[in-house]
């Protein structure tokens, strides 16, 4: 089952400004909840990034939304199913080019 969605925007220490106006953008649009703004490698994730939390019932709509709006930043999407692993290999979706996740928290 699929509680809800993370929508991780990535970005480089001067694409700050740019995804914190696309999270906020998308905060004032659905109501999404928005994370912590890092601006070093947190977790799997391997640069900069802010976790935007969407609903499963909103998924579809805001995931449309960040494809025409996000420019140039890259977008990492995943279900929340409760299996971590799963979630950041299997139940995935890129926005832009994929990069490589530090699965070794995982396992």
């Amino acid at each position: 089952m699929i509680r809800d969605f993370h929508a991780h925007l990535y970005f480089d220490p001067e694409e700050i400004e740019q995804a914190k106006a696309l999270g906020h953008a998308a905060v004032e649009k659905f109501g999404v909840a928005e994370g912590h703004y890092h601006v070093h490698p947190v977790g799997p994730h391997p640069r900069g990034s802010c976790q935007l939390t969407v609903p499963a019932s909103q998924f579809g709509e805001v995931a449309e939304w960040l494809v025409l709006n996000r420019g140039a930043l890259t977008i990492f999407a995943h279900a929340n199913t409760g299996d971590d692993l799963a979630d950041h290999t299997a139940h995935v979706m890129w926005f832009g080019p994929s990069e490589e996740l530090n699965l070794s928290i995982f396992r």
